[in-house]
């Protein structure tokens, strides 16, 4: 029988979400959000039978649901993931997790408790360029990644000034916990590894100029909070040895949007990179997917050829979610991995805050 689903947020990542889960042969049963003209406008394009302004209502008149999507700021992922898998339902998250590690323990927790399957949306580990680097990673053709490099770089990307992306206590950070897709890709590379120690540093020059202000997002407040950082620099190292460096930015001086992950193994490297246009993705944009080997005294440099997706795999992350739960494949991440990234990120932080390395534990 196809799996029900209640969807919890009617926003942009809904336009991902459910397809993907339809793709995996789920069923919307039920669109909720406060804004109930976007949750009906919702509810008609997507085929659910109702539709809900609380989530509570929602698991209690639905009983039948078989698990619940949430597409919601980030501060109520946590309370809203726990209320799911208390009430018996699978859930998958949108990212971050939650505010920071500690939070994400809880969640694990009560999915371990409940007995169910609880995923994040880390998308990009859904791109046909990821499910291609996999494979030879898997096959042994690279071996041991020693390190990786991974960066998602803006110019002019911040999402609002005031709102709750730019407030702490809303969002748990700035662009290292909004961006942290390619933190998590190189670490699904090097199959995620022991964190060991964090030194980084955090910026704020341009946090405030609405020059950098980016064509997404949500509207200014005006009276509203921005205590984040513009841009995080970091380098992570792990108990086998191997390190990870990295550069997140929303607001930074560099030539054009770069979202990208290169690593170096002990028997080749390799490197997924996009390139954005003037306008996000626009006829100047570029997708690489390449591996890098030495052979017979020679370097050779191999492209990888794999069909596009502008979307850079939110509907195929939502559809693993929907064929996990019927057992056709493996979950593409999982709660262990959720909270060693959100270590990292919380030791970042701390490492910016005090000038010194970070042990992760």
């Amino acid at each position: 029988m196809a799996q029900k689903i209640g969807i919890i947020g009617a926003g942009g990542m809904l336009q991902y979400h459910a397809p993907g889960f339809q793709a995996g042969g789920g069923e919307i049963v039920a669109i909720c959000d406060m804004n109930q003209e976007a949750a009906q406008k919702a509810a008609k394009t997507y085929g659910a039978k109702h539709v809900f302004a609380d989530s509570q209502k929602m698991l209690e008149e639905l009983s039948d649901l078989d698990a619940i999507s949430i597409i919601t700021p980030n501060r109520t992922h946590k309370p809203l993931a726990i209320q799911a898998l208390n009430a018996g339902k699978h859930v998958f998250c949108e990212k971050p997790p939650a505010l920071n590690a500690t939070e994400v323990a809880e969640m694990k927790q009560a999915a371990e408790a409940a007995g169910k399957t609880l995923m994040f949306n880390f998308n990009n580990r859904a791109r046909p360029e990821s499910y291609a680097m996999r494979s030879y990673l898997e096959s042994g053709k690279i071996g041991q990644i020693n390190s990786a490099q991974a960066k998602w770089i803006r110019r002019t990307g911040i999402p609002g000034f005031g709102g709750w992306f730019t407030n702490c206590s809303q969002s748990g950070g700035g662009p290292l916990i909004d961006l942290l897709h390619m933190i998590d890709l190189a670490l699904f590379y090097m199959d995620y590894p022991e964190p060991s120690h964090v030194l980084a540093q955090t910026f704020d020059d341009f946090i405030q100029d609405k020059g950098f202000k980016g064509p997404w997002g949500i509207p200014d407040v005006a009276d509203g909070v921005t205590d984040v950082e513009s841009a995080a620099h970091g380098f992570v190292t792990f108990q086998s040895g191997q390190v990870l460096g990295f550069q997140v930015s929303w607001a930074e001086m560099i030539k054009r949007e770069e979202v990208s992950v290169t690593f170096q193994g002990t028997q080749a490297g390799g490197m997924v990179r996009r390139l954005f246009g003037r306008d996000g993705i626009d006829a100047t944009a570029e997708d690489d997917c390449e591996l890098y080997f030495q052979e017979h005294g020679r370097s050779v440099n191999r492209s990888i050829v794999v069909e596009e997706c502008e979307d850079m795999g939110r509907i195929r992350s939502a559809q693993n979610f929907a064929l996990s739960l019927e057992g056709v494949e493996a979950p593409l991440n999982t709660p262990d991995q959720a909270l060693a990234l959100m270590k990292i990120i919380d030791a970042t932080y701390q490492s910016a805050k005090t000038g010194q390395p970070v042990a992760v534990t």
